[in-house]
């Protein structure tokens, strides 16, 4: 009996040591490329450093005169701004890609292709194709506009415009990766619930309210931090699209901490800023997890 009980413990520690070893190369990944660069950054954050001369000790200093600095304050303003009018939209215009794909029996593949296609595309490619298609004199956006009967809008040219072309841009772009979520989520709800709710009588908008949203609650959690984390980090097609203007209306956080960073080698000051951005993020996940009562379960 001692010896089988020996057996079987020596079975299970030669389990757990190539579970360890399975698991040592991905743990040397985030230690090395996550968990290293944060603790750098956080390092770099608590000193005055150009990249190019030694390093000086500030402390908080930095933390303290960004978070008194107006300029700082305005971007993040306007980041916010961006963002309460990005996630829903996306949240509605991604749902509404997925029901009509889950509704189409023919071509089915071809559309979820199609929609998610925006995605894997380069962000500077679709940034300038997007930029050309802006264009208040020959874009064919302005075309379709004036043969409709309107008048051309200077998308990029005019602050009240410029942001709403970049909000078109990255929900173009991100639409579709957060569709097929969706659509996962939607294929996962038993076809049980639906034939119940037919032969109730329900109408399809009762079985959406009913049904598929709440059914969607997880799916719905995760796409709404996910792209709230993408909306703060705007930065790449909107860079491309308008270079933070016409006036800074579109220059948000991540484009400021670039700028600061590379333009004006303000490498502590930049990072300090990017770990506040980071801690932000982080309240806004922690507090949609809770309104979404994930933290619950």
């Amino acid at each position: 009996m001692a010896a089988k009980k020996h057996t079987i413990s020596r079975l299970r520690r030669q389990e757990a040591a190539w579970s360890y070893a399975f698991l040592l190369p991905a743990f040397l990944t985030i230690l090395i490329f996550v968990f290293i660069p944060v603790i750098n950054a956080f390092w770099i954050s608590m000193h005055k450093w150009s990249m190019f001369g030694d390093m000086k000790w500030v402390g908080l200093g930095n933390y303290i005169y960004w978070m008194k600095n107006d300029e700082w304050l305005a971007t993040l303003k306007k980041t916010f701004r961006y963002v309460l009018v990005y996630m829903p939209s996306l949240f509605c215009i991604s749902l509404m890609l997925a029901l009509i794909v889950k509704h189409i029996y023919i071509g089915t593949g071809f559309f979820r292709t199609a929609y998610f296609m925006p995605i894997v595309l380069s962000a500077t490619a679709s940034g300038i194709v997007w930029k050309l298609l802006f264009d208040q004199k020959a874009g064919a956006i302005n075309k379709i506009i004036k043969l409709m009967g309107g008048s051309a809008i200077p998308w990029l040219g005019r602050s009240q415009y410029a942001i709403w072309a970049a909000l078109i841009v990255h929900i173009w772009m991100q639409s579709g990766y957060y569709m097929v979520i969706f659509y996962a989520g939607i294929q996962d709800i038993p076809r049980d619930y639906y034939e119940a709710a037919e032969i109730d009588g329900a109408t399809g908008w009762n079985a959406f309210r009913y049904i598929t949203f709440p059914c969607l609650s997880n799916t719905s959690a995760f796409v709404l931090i996910m792209s709230a984390i993408n909306s703060f980090q705007a930065f790449d097609q909107v860079k491309m699209l308008t270079n933070g203007g016409p006036a800074y209306a579109t220059r948000f956080a991540v484009q400021h901490i670039y700028e600061n960073a590379f333009q004006l080698y303000d490498m502590g000051g930049s990072t300090s800023m990017a770990i506040i951005l980071f801690a932000i993020v982080l309240v806004v996940s922690i507090l949609q997890l809770r309104v979404t009562g994930q933290t619950k379960k």
